[in-house]
């Protein structure tokens, strides 16, 4: 028999861990969940910037359709595919903001970053109303009666105490929206001026360019749930 070895007779080289092996995993996962944590904000980011944005409800305006306290689902998409029609329920910015403090380039993305998580209050309030008169339209209301192009609307979400002032009537420019909140009595909205004072801060005709999106269903509570109209 020769003296010389063949190679099954080398030494076996040392067993390495197995990368399945269940005692890697925790490791894995803590180096990875930094990764998670930043592509989790981004996609939040993203989806309410461009796609769907929760609003809470923050006052009577809109009663009985929303209660105080809802939330509802805004989509930001629907005015980019469609046009804005009446009766719709819209979100949109102060169309008369308050002048802003400059917080800088840095302090204006770190709110950004904030306002995107919800973590940080808009720069600029929002407001949620039902579009009533489109651009280039007429509007009158006699005791508390809407009449748009000279025919009276109907207004079947309207409940409670009629709000019997008369207001207009008026023409909707161009590139704006006449919008009412359901509950005429308690709304500031556009059938008052923005600088009209002892009544309510008015919001006057409200730029489509200043709108968000459309409220298409209410999520919280449980017991609201359901498709607005």
């Amino acid at each position: 028999m020769s003296g010389r070895t063949t190679g099954s007779d080398e030494p076996a080289p040392p067993p390495t861990a197995d990368p399945g092996e269940p005692g890697e995993d925790p490791k894995r996962f803590l180096r990875e969940l930094p990764v998670l944590i930043v592509l989790a904000l981004v996609l939040a980011i993203v989806i309410k910037t461009l796609l769907v944005q929760a609003f809470y409800i923050p006052s009577e305006s809109m009663l009985p359709t929303l209660q105080v306290g809802d939330r509802v689902l805004v989509n930001r998409l629907a005015y980019r595919l469609g046009d804005i029609e009446r009766f719709d329920v819209i979100v949109f910015s102060d169309p008369n903001p308050p002048p802003a403090a400059d917080r800088g380039i840095v302090g204006r993305f770190v709110h950004w970053l904030g306002e995107g998580t919800g973590i940080a209050k808009p720069a600029e309030e929002d407001f949620i109303k039902r579009v009533i008169a489109l651009p280039g339209e007429t509007w009158e209301i006699r005791e508390g009666r809407v009449y748009v192009n000279g025919r009276q609307l109907d207004e079947p979400y309207l409940v409670g105490p009629a709000d019997t002032r008369d207001f207009g009537p008026g023409t909707v420019p161009e590139g704006s929206l006449f919008v009412l909140g359901d509950n005429r009595l308690h709304s500031c909205d556009s059938r008052f001026a923005p600088d009209e004072s002892g009544i309510c801060r008015g919001l006057g005709y409200v730029p489509e360019d200043d709108v968000i999106g459309q409220a298409f269903v209410i999520v919280w509570p449980p017991s609201d749930m359901g498709w607005l109209h």
